[in-house]
């Protein structure tokens, strides 16, 4: 479970060196005064030391070093307000299942942010960095050891992957007895302590999720073993559609208890599932990009692909860089 990723052992290994409105009701966090850094001065300096430019979205990569607590200002926290997505789970070849997504939303920089808490699992994920409050130069800006709180998408060294997308007709009602979370934040949870869909569907079911300042999301969750579901919230209550075959994908369509003719209307969904049953839900990352690309939108900002079992990870951006990163699996 425990890495170390800045002094010896297993190291998260770069491989390749090529490169609507926003109702953000974040406040900023004050420059110099991260709430969620459990670091001491020597891991402070280490993890903003790590930080690189990687392209000019602009994009950057930077490597946690030490712990942070992932439920820190859990009360009153709002999360932030993504739109777009389209999201799928290739899982017809078990030995090689596959996760991938576009991420569809405002020009903002961008940060791929490798994580190895003390007690959790390790992981690689994706934040838009601009809900920190973090300018398009983050260099030594503290406000970055924040980074962790606010993941879109990523996948952890047990080869469980989720990401998230918008759903206008979602709403969550309340249980009463369960801590609330921000609608982002809980992917944070969701990799650093479940390594199945199983695992991480019981930790959305731990917590009241708060869609406040934003559109309301639905997840995908896929892992290693081949399993995958979506979370949803219908009529107030948490939902998840498990799916027994080859694939499952996501846009921006209600998709539980959705027949699929209907999903099919959805353009981007359509193409997907075009694609993906075609092929059976067998596809490799470059396949998963290029069927990526045919649903890209004006404001798809990055597109990823995440191997579940190899721990393959390959980030695409607007402007065409790319970047390989490997994640040892445990």
């Amino acid at each position: 479970m425990r890495r170390t990723l800045i002094a010896g052992g297993l190291a998260l290994l770069l491989l390749g060196t090529a490169c609507g409105e926003s109702r953000r009701s974040d406040p900023p966090a004050a420059a110099g005064s991260p709430t969620a850094s459990r670091q001491d001065p020597g891991q402070v300096e280490r993890t903003l030391a790590s930080l690189r430019k990687i392209d000019d979205l602009p994009m950057y990569e930077m490597t946690y070093d030490g712990d942070y607590d992932p439920t820190a200002g859990l009360a009153g926290t709002t999360p932030p307000s993504p739109f777009g997505c389209s999201l799928f789970a290739a899982l017809g070849d078990r030995a090689r299942p596959l996760f991938a997504r576009n991420f569809d939303w405002e020009p903002n920089p961008a940060l791929v942010l490798r994580t190895d808490p003390p007690d959790g699992y390790a992981s690689i994920s994706l934040v838009d960095i601009s809900y920190l409050g973090v300018a398009a130069d983050p260099t030594g800006d503290r406000r970055l050891l924040d980074a962790p709180l606010l993941p879109f998408d990523g996948m952890n060294e047990r080869g469980l992957a989720v990401g998230l997308a918008a759903d206008d007709g979602a709403r969550a009602e309340p249980v009463p007895g369960l801590p609330k979370v921000g609608s982002v934040r809980i992917l944070r949870l969701v990799l650093d302590s479940a390594a199945t869909v199983d695992e991480a569907v019981a930790v959305f079911k731990r917590y009241n999720l708060d869609f406040d300042g934003g559109p309301p999301l639905h997840y995908l969750l896929a892992d290693a073993t081949g399993a995958s579901a979506v979370v949803e919230f219908v009529d107030g209550k948490m939902t998840v559609d498990r799916r027994s075959g080859p694939w499952q994908a996501l846009t921006n369509v209600p998709a539980v208890g959705v027949p699929d003719r209907e999903l099919r209307q959805d353009r981007r969904y359509g193409v997907l599932a075009k694609e993906l049953d075609r092929t059976g839900g067998v596809v490799d990352a470059p396949g998963a990009l290029r069927l990526l690309n045919a649903v890209r939108q004006s404001h798809t900002r990055w597109s990823v692909t995440y191997g579940l079992r190899s721990g393959e990870v390959r980030v695409v951006t607007a402007g065409g860089g790319t970047r390989d990163y490997r994640l040892p699996m445990s």
